[in-house]
């Protein structure tokens, strides 16, 4: 077990570092001069000789590459050339937005996927109506179907808010920054409420993809566990159907939807970037789309390394629970 982790957790490593040597490469064949950017397009040669001497762009590429990579490690990702904030800072302003979204669609997900997975295995009543709205939803793009939901619930309905993460007055602003978890810290039940409700429709949008996903690899590996042998041994002694699934066969079957819950986690997160567009939500979806236009390189860079490193980091975090849960994997 002791050798699995340290595999994973050094291929975790390795691959941080490429995608930061990329990410480093993209930058230093950009078209855009760094310094002019930082500067402003009047700046003298003289002083822009300078500042490039300062930041150390006359260096080698490996030692240029070595400081870039010991700065992101430090967390130090540079300056933005738009807000003219260090991208970490400006990160930290609109990360939690995006972590808060998408862990309640992460949850809503795995509730879809495990209700879709077990309704239909049991064949409960309604089973098939449900798997046609999943199925329908999931095959529609995120933008679209976060358009069609303001049609119907906010514009028809009004049954939720069209955009913006609370309606309240003075909501708190820390310590996490996620509206739900500072609104119970600070006695605020009133913004806990008005952000849940503005959470419903963008969580419930970005959760049904991952739903479907998660949830017909899990029906597949119960239907399959169903007829096992201890499956069979556990209806002679007089179980119901219901409680073999959930007590016997749905460990042995957790380990095929774990694998499929980490690469839908770090999808979701891609996702997310286009469901706060249609839903205004002020993440690093907003952030990044305000940094294209104009070529904010460090900010679009930044975003990039959080984006990737949140997925390898997922995906280690699934395949050590995979370990877990069945010890023969670590054997292999």
């Amino acid at each position: 077990m002791k050798r699995f982790v340290a595999s994973r957790l050094g291929a975790l490593v390795v691959i941080l570092i490429a995608l930061t040597a990329v990410m480093f490469l993209l930058q230093h064949i950009s078209p855009l001069d760094p310094v002019k950017a930082q500067m402003g397009a009047q700046a003298s040669q003289q002083a822009v000789a300078e500042r490039r001497q300062a930041l150390g762009l006359n260096d080698p590429i490996l030692t240029q590459f070595w400081h870039y990579l010991t700065a992101a490690v430090q967390g130090n990702l540079g300056t933005s050339y738009r807000t003219r904030h260090s991208v970490a800072s400006d990160l930290g302003d609109f990360f939690p937005a995006t972590l808060e979204l998408a862990i309640y669609g992460i949850i809503v997900a795995l509730l879809l996927a495990v209700l879709l997975a077990f309704s239909t295995t049991l064949k409960w009543r309604g089973s098939a109506a449900l798997r046609a709205v999943l199925f329908t939803g999931a095959s529609a793009p995120m933008f679209l179907l976060g358009i069609l939901g303001l049609i119907i619930f906010y514009q028809k309905l009004g049954w939720v808010p069209a955009n913006g993460r609370v309606s309240v007055p003075n909501p708190p602003t820390g310590p996490t920054g996620m509206l739900t978890v500072d609104g119970l810290i600070h006695g605020r039940l009133d913004v806990v409420g008005s952000a849940f409700h503005h959470l419903i429709l963008p969580a419930l949008v970005i959760a049904l993809g991952p739903a479907v996903a998660i949830g017909r690899v899990l029906r597949s590996s119960l239907l399959t566990d169903a007829d096992s042998d201890y499956a069979r041994t556990a209806r002679a002694k007089g179980l119901s159907e219901g409680n073999i699934m959930a007590r016997h066969v749905l460990r042995n079957c957790i380990g095929a939807s774990l694998s499929m819950t980490g690469l839908q986690v770090g999808l979701m997160f891609s996702g997310v970037l286009v469901v706060e567009q249609v839903f205004g939500w002020p993440g690093i979806g907003q952030y990044i789309a305000q940094s294209i236009p104009v070529a904010d390189f460090p900010a679009i860079a930044g975003v990039t390394l959080l984006l990737g490193a949140l997925y390898v980091f997922i995906n280690t975090v699934v395949d050590l629970l995979q370990a877990a849960a069945d010890p023969r994997i670590a054997a292999t």
